[in-house]
């Protein structure tokens, strides 16, 4: 039964704007750029021998944005299996590279598997997988927007920032006036406005990170993020591990996680209960649906899989009431 919604809070959804502590560092030592699309797009370009790229049909639209202005270079979708990794053998050439999903920032010991097998031709799109440590000689990119209160924000890392200078500063007051209002007036309030920033970043040029977005990484207890994304996923583990159809990795396998992914058989009737009692649940990509048939695992994934918030505006009671939810 739903709960009076002028009565709870809601859990999930953007971010408000995030609180300042200082703290003096950035999450990733890397190029600082205004989106993880451009710092995927900044990584091509620094390749000098690119011409075909494989990627993960389980994925992002934004992710295939750059091959639309880079039409020199072609790109395969491959497959993936029920533990979120490569359902398929690629043997890769010159001039070939794999880009692998860090998928839910749980797979970081599957990733360190694929870096010893494909070296320099790995591209890691970690973009729900903030605090993941770079592995040596691996190129990366990086999302802030997913795990703090930025409108924008992305990290190359494994590569020459000479070539960075040349583009302009991001001007983040464009995009980010639903932080501002849920911290103000609450989620729902801003909710447009996020829909509508969100669209603003689609097919924006490179440019790098801006002064606002830096002002606000410089400020967050990053360890303290990381712990209570922790205790809240171990958590909503202990309490539906056995009804969720993902295996999910040993959590001393990973850093920090960006969510709780949880999937069942009743995928959309469950988001529905649990988005009317205020718990926001997002969806994990509607355009696959596009490329995937109904019986692939990416299609049912897309449809079943419910990314459960355990981010560090949360605690224990929040995910206690998630729970309730998810076991009426």
């Amino acid at each position: 039964m739903a709960t009076d919604s002028n009565e709870i809070e809601a859990i999930g959804g953007y971010f408000e704007m995030a609180e300042r502590e200082l703290q003096g560092r950035f999450p990733v030592d890397g190029i600082r750029l205004n989106t993880c699309r451009n710092a995927l797009e900044y990584i091509i370009l620094s390749l000098p021998d690119v011409r075909h790229i494989y990627l993960p049909l389980y994925t992002c639209e934004a992710v295939v944005q750059p091959f639309s202005r880079l039409q020199n270079i072609g790109y395969t979708f491959y497959r993936i299996n029920e533990q979120l990794e490569m359902a398929e053998d690629i043997s890769l050439k010159e001039g070939e590279y794999l880009i692998a999903n860090n998928y839910f920032g749980i797979k970081d010991a599957y990733i360190a598997e694929l870096a010893k097998r494909y070296g320099r031709h790995l591209i890691v799109d970690n973009a729900q997988a903030l605090f993941t440590p770079a592995l040596p000689g691996i190129k990366a990119a990086y999302s802030v927007r997913k795990f703090v209160g930025a409108a924008d924000g992305g990290f190359a890392v494994g590569v020459n920032g000479a070539n960075a200078c040349q583009y302009a500063i991001d001007d983040s007051s464009e995009h980010d006036s639903h932080l501002l209002i849920r911290k103000q007036q609450g989620a729902e309030a801003g909710f447009k406005d996020y829909q509508q920033n969100e669209c603003k970043l689609d097919n924006q040029p490179i440019r790098r990170m801006s002064s606002q977005t830096e002002d606000i990484l410089t400020h967050i207890d990053y360890e303290s993020v990381i712990a209570r994304r922790r205790a809240n996923f171990d958590y909503l583990h202990n309490a539906l591990a056995s009804s969720n159809q993902l295996q999910l990795p040993s959590t001393d396998s990973f850093v920090c996680p960006m969510v709780f992914p949880y999937m069942v058989e009743d995928g959309p009737e469950l988001r529905n209960r649990l988005i009317t009692n205020k718990v926001f649940v997002a969806r994990y990509w509607p355009n696959v649906l596009e490329w995937a048939s109904p019986d692939d695992i990416e299609h049912r994934l897309t449809t079943n899989l419910l990314p459960l918030p355990i981010d560090q505006r949360y605690g224990e009671n929040d995910m206690k009431r998630i729970i309730r939810i998810i076991e009426q």
